[in-house]
């Protein structure tokens, strides 16, 4: 490895050793009871240069979010040009879910990210920038998946009333996961598969009729789970449509 390779390896460790100890300390402590210079004196390193990889303890608060909201949006940029926009979302989350464990586990403990998630919704400044932040990740997706479909974001109301239909849906598996007693990523993904596959018959018209609505959502839903276009239709003749 290089001298250069060497710096930017002692630079990301550095970064890391500075993240797990903040995290620790906002779950253990407080968030607004824990102060930088406890947090550089864990790592042993200054002020100085705890700043120089986070402006403020809030980018530290969020620096793990805010990974997962990057590989969500990577993910869904990546989706093919023929999905629609709800199958397109939902494949992007179940990718992004795929790896996104080791992504994490590699910064900190997944386990360690659920007690952050909590802490953040339990925590009134960080709950205000957590909604502040997902208003903003909810009109970026927005704008994508109105790229995506050719549309004008700002005179089609359609990709913001799908980005907020499904971003409920994934908060509300978030806040539930965040409850929970299994930390892993496997929780999760599973949780938001089962949310994600009642988003159609969640927005049927007559909830009384919502074994219709479920068995018309079941094809494509299956589809988007296999990435077997002859899902559809198999599933199709099982429900003798």
């Amino acid at each position: 490895m290089t001298g250069t390779g060497l710096r930017e390896l002692k630079k990301q460790r550095t970064r890391d050793a500075l993240l797990r100890a903040a995290l620790e300390l906002f779950t253990t402590q407080g968030y607004e009871h824990t102060t930088v210079d406890e947090i550089v004196d864990a790592v042993e390193v200054s002020q100085r240069t705890f700043f120089r990889y986070f402006a403020n303890k809030e980018e530290a608060a969020f620096a793990v979010q805010t990974m997962v909201e990057s590989h969500f949006v990577d993910a869904l940029r990546e989706r093919p040009a023929a999905e629609g926009p709800f199958v397109a979302m939902r494949n992007a989350a179940m990718s992004a879910w795929d790896t996104l464990g080791e992504a994490i586990e590699a910064v900190v403990p997944v386990e360690l990210y659920m007690r952050t998630f909590q802490m953040i919704e339990s925590t009134p400044a960080l709950l205000a920038v957590h909604l502040r932040r997902s208003a903003e990740l909810d009109e970026q997706v927005a704008r994508l998946v109105a790229d995506r479909e050719g549309l004008d974001v700002d005179t089609d109301p359609r990709p913001r009333v799908a980005v907020a239909a499904f971003a409920g849906v994934m908060r509300v598996t978030g806040r539930l996961w965040g409850q929970g007693e299994d930390p892993s990523m496997d929780a999760i993904r599973e949780l938001t598969e089962s949310y994600l596959d009642h988003l159609g018959p969640a927005l049927a018209k007559d909830w009384r009729t919502a074994r219709s609505a479920a068995a018309s959502w079941a094809p494509a839903a299956e589809a988007a789970r296999t990435g077997d276009p002859g899902a559809s239709e198999r599933t199709k003749g099982a429900h003798g449509q």
